[in-house]
């Protein structure tokens, strides 16, 4: 009880006291003049004049019921002598009281002060909201104290709950980038380091599954351990198991472009297992998703890459596959070479020299179009990139073709 809640209690008493008191003076005044001028019907003794009592005796001028009123009146008189004593000794009580619980209060807010759980700054505050909204929700019953006061949670109980939630969402913010850049650099790094990646991710799957920058690296792993493979059912449980978990990072993040991105990768790598149809219908879902990477991220010369790649596969579509995809969804995917050469000149303005097949397939779109000496030039930078990933052996493996054809001598 605070001191002015106190005080407005003892006030009230008072005047409660005050008020009867009155009455019991009033009755007293219309006693005296009865015992002046009043009937026979009631005499005071000497004794009684000095107290509150009353003493009744039948008399001729005594009205029905009189005697009942006289006899309550001086019950009431001494009920209000005890409630004086009463309220002297509260009186005499509250300042202790007062003392108290000031101290109580006193003791409990230093306790809080000093609490490092209350250091809290307003970014803390706001990223508590949801801790604090949770904690709010407590029935009132879960918030008595041990005393049996029923307590309401103050503000400074939900910065408490809610800056130990925030203690360990920030540690686990920071475990969850530590595990990502550990995996991009495994990412770069050998087959051994590829197949880690993947399975440290599988490993904190369950703590991190809803994260779309977790499962977007988790969809390139499963690439990665795709292309390190060797056997055919391997690739094909490796690559579903990527388009399942690159559809769920584009699912949970629609606005994350990388997602967009490996989720594409992962349905042209499907299209390798599929029948005609299913190629052809992951080919278009291939495109809508790279479209997508490229607006929310214009300037990742991977996208523009890919999507030249894709362009130079739709048009060397066979008349069979052209005609199946007319079949099926009404028109085929439409692309030309020029198309295709356009994104792999877009990748060499971003990022000049950005991969050894990126320089191939400008040198097979020049050759398609009949730019022999454009074709050339991009042979001859392609060969002076040196082989440092199983891509670029692809690449290699193409100039190796290619380089003859164009009257190209291949340097080592």
């Amino acid at each position: 009880m605070s001191e002015p809640e106190s005080k407005v209690l003892l006030l009230g008493a008072l005047a409660g006291v005050a008020g009867v008191s009155l009455a019991v003076v009033l009755y007293q005044g219309f006693r005296s003049r009865r015992r002046v001028s009043g009937p026979p019907g009631i005499l005071l003794s000497q004794a009684n004049e000095q107290s509150t009592g009353v003493v009744m005796v039948d008399g001729p001028c005594l009205q029905p019921g009189q005697a009942e009123v006289l006899e309550r009146l001086e019950a009431l008189i001494r009920c209000v002598s005890e409630l004086k004593e009463e309220m002297k000794a509260l009186k005499n009580a509250l300042p202790a009281l007062q003392d108290h619980v000031r101290e109580e209060l006193s003791g409990h807010s230093e306790a809080r002060r000093v609490s490092p759980l209350h250091r809290t700054t307003p970014t803390r505050r706001k990223r508590a909201a949801g801790a604090a909204a949770r904690v709010h929700s407590r029935s009132s019953e879960e918030a008595e104290s041990e005393g049996g006061y029923m307590t309401a949670l103050t503000d400074s109980d939900d910065e408490e709950l809610s800056d130990a939630e925030q203690t360990s969402g920030e540690a686990s913010v920071d475990r969850l980038a530590l595990l990502l850049g550990r995996t991009d650099g495994l990412h770069k790094g050998t087959e051994s380091d590829k197949r880690e990646s993947l399975n440290i991710l599988l490993e904190h799957r369950e703590e991190f599954g809803q994260i779309s920058a977790f499962l977007w690296r988790l969809t390139r792993a499963y690439c990665d351990v795709h292309d390190c493979s060797s056997t055919l059912e391997e690739k094909r449980t490796y690559a579903e198991a990527g388009k399942t978990v690159g559809e769920e990072a584009v699912r949970l993040n629609p606005t994350c472009a990388e997602s967009h991105q490996w989720f594409a990768i992962m349905c042209g790598v499907m299209a390798e297992y599929d029948t005609i149809q299913n190629k052809i219908k992951n080919g278009y879902i291939f495109k809508d998703h790279l479209d997508k990477a490229i607006e929310l991220k214009p300037h990742d010369p991977m996208s523009y890459y890919l999507l030249g790649r894709w362009c130079y596969a739709v048009a060397q579509l066979s008349w069979l596959e052209r005609k199946v995809a007319a079949t099926l969804f009404g028109e085929p995917p439409s692309a030309t070479v020029e198309d295709a050469l356009k994104n792999f000149l877009k990748v060499e303005e971003i990022h000049p020299g950005y991969s050894k097949l990126n320089y191939v397939f400008l040198a097979k779109c020049y050759r398609d179009l009949g730019q022999s000496r454009q074709a050339r030039k991009m042979c001859e930078a392609a060969c002076s990139v040196e082989s440092a990933s199983k891509e670029d052996g692809e690449a290699q493996k193409e100039l190796d073709l290619l380089c003859p054809v164009l009257g190209v001598g291949r340097e080592q």
